[in-house]
């Protein structure tokens, strides 16, 4: 990318067509999974946000693409996830086998449950 995106439209542009594609579809299904969440850029990432904190982000990188939900919902679904190279809150998938809308939505819900029950915990 020759200059950084301001939205995920840019970010996505600057993609290959299968990269695109496949982070197309992962930010359809985030957007379905979190109505109320809100697109920005965060760390040169395409990222939600839901009440002000961040709720999860995705990206290219020259071989793959990610999806960053963070560490809860990558350890709570690890068996459904074996299938993929995975890390602390990192899930790696090939542009061509894009993550599965089903997978993505309990990821994403698993994500918001995480944030309910910390916003519960601090008040």
């Amino acid at each position: 990318m020759a200059r950084k995106p301001n939205t995920i439209d840019e970010y996505l542009a600057a993609l290959s067509a299968d990269k695109r594609a496949a982070l197309e579809k992962l930010r359809r299904a985030i957007k379905a999974a979190a109505p109320k969440a809100t697109e920005c850029i965060s760390y040169q990432v395409p990222t939600f946000r839901l009440n002000g904190r961040m709720l999860v982000s995705f990206g290219a990188a020259a071989k793959h693409c990610a999806f960053y939900p963070g560490a809860v919902p990558v350890a709570t679904l690890k068996v459904k996830l074996k299938q993929y190279e995975t890390s602390t809150g990192t899930i790696r998938f090939p542009p061509d086998k894009p993550l599965p809308v089903a997978l993505v939505r309990k990821l994403v819900k698993a994500r918001i449950a995480e944030h309910e029950r910390r916003r519960g915990n601090s008040k």
